[in-house]
């Protein structure tokens, strides 16, 4: 077969988007090389569930199985260290601190797309590629992740991250393409198990849903520590005791066991004293937030440019509010035309201006009309 188009390092999971992705690779003339990191062993973790997903010995040997019927060579590497290390303190940490950490955007941007570059290195390939639905294009001196075609699995959202640098040697070969024709591929030749396997949606530790289980089991002395805190209303009203802070989520209506006469929901969480606060669904609306740790996609930076119109996501499944971008320093300031409900700190704000990616980064508090109102907003 023709390889003259380079050597490129696959990650496969053993799902089928990125086996078929390093099948279209491998047929299109890319000399391919696949790879599957083993990032977490979740027996060690004390879980109920078996593993499943991209970690478990059979998706391993699902991907194996692609590169020996095609005839690439595949490795295994064990990235538990460095994957735990960051990633799952991370994960801890922040529900500690009183925010919702998004473990699958930091795996993306900060271990999977290093620990593949380096071995991309190590193996001599110049690019490396991933099933993910999304685009790439080089314009004017920037790489530019775009929304993949089929928006009901565009995945640009969890890859706002990924470093200028590596959006350089990035491929994504699904982008263009529809999941249907992704199983009309596998179908194609031959891969049915693959069209018969379901997907996994769960964080790769956590298989059992069990955020809250995992919490217990990772900091000894956890429950004990933060039991028996208060459940207030935003005039420090006391209303009830909780399980403990880390145990909840902004926006969480369900399993908070207290009866308030009206539907209640997590609108605040304060780890220093230990209270949740409950409020209604209209306690949820934000009118602006300020999002730090940027980086930046389509242009490299927004200061100077004044406020930039945009559709900003606050969470993977949000479908994106029309907003006005301020970047002052390090930090952008988010205006959003009508109010957006449950913002969350720790989970990400991505920008986009039309399908493109503007940039992104962590949403570090929502605002109740604490910004002030630019004047060019206030005129309008």
């Amino acid at each position: 077969m023709n390889t003259t188009k380079g050597r490129v390092l696959v990650a496969m999971s053993g799902g089928i988007d990125s086996s078929v992705a390093a099948v279209l690779l491998h047929e299109q003339g890319y000399e391919v090389v696949g790879m599957t990191m083993k990032t977490w062993d979740y027996a060690s973790a004390g879980g109920s569930k078996k593993e499943t997903g991209c970690c478990s010995l059979d998706s391993i040997n699902d991907a194996r199985q692609i590169a020996v019927e095609l005839g690439f060579p595949h490795y295994i590497i064990d990235i538990r260290d460095e994957f735990g290390d960051f990633v799952i303190s991370n994960f801890t940490d922040e529900y500690l601190a009183g925010r919702t950490p998004n473990p699958c955007v930091l795996c993306n941007t900060h271990i999977k797309w290093d620990a593949l570059l380096r071995r991309a290195d190590q193996l001599g390939c110049e690019f490396i590629a991933t099933g993910h639905y999304a685009q790439v294009r080089h314009e004017n001196g920037r790489y530019v992740i775009s929304k993949g075609v089929d928006e009901n699995k565009d995945q640009s959202y969890a890859l706002w991250g990924v470093s200028q640098e590596s959006l350089s040697r990035t491929l994504f070969p699904l982008g263009a393409m529809r999941k249907t024709e992704i199983y009309d591929e596998a179908r194609r030749r031959g891969f049915t198990e693959l069209v018969n396997k379901p997907e996994s949606y769960e964080i790769c530790f956590i298989p059992d849903n069990d955020y809250r289980g995992f919490l217990r089991r990772r900091v000894p002395g956890l429950e004990e520590r933060v039991a028996g805190g208060q459940f207030v209303l935003r005039d420090g009203t006391v209303v009830g005791t909780h399980a403990g802070y880390p145990f909840y989520t902004i926006g969480q209506r369900k399993g908070l066991g207290v009866a308030l006469g009206f539907p209640a929901y997590v609108t605040a969480i304060h780890p220093e004293t230990n209270q949740v606060v409950l409020g209604n669904y209209d306690d949820l609306a934000s009118t602006a937030t300020v999002v730090g740790k940027l980086n930046m996609g389509k242009f490299a930076s927004l200061e100077g440019r004044g406020l930039v119109p945009s559709v900003t996501k606050v969470r993977y499944n949000h479908d994106g509010a029309p907003a006005f971008l301020e970047q002052v320093g390090d930090k952008i300031r988010v205006y959003f035309e009508e109010a957006v409900h449950a913002i969350t700190p720790g989970q990400a704000a991505v920008f986009y201006d039309g399908q493109d990616v503007l940039g992104g980064g962590w949403i570090e508090r929502h605002v109740i009309g604490e910004l002030p109102i630019p004047a060019e907003l206030a005129a309008l």
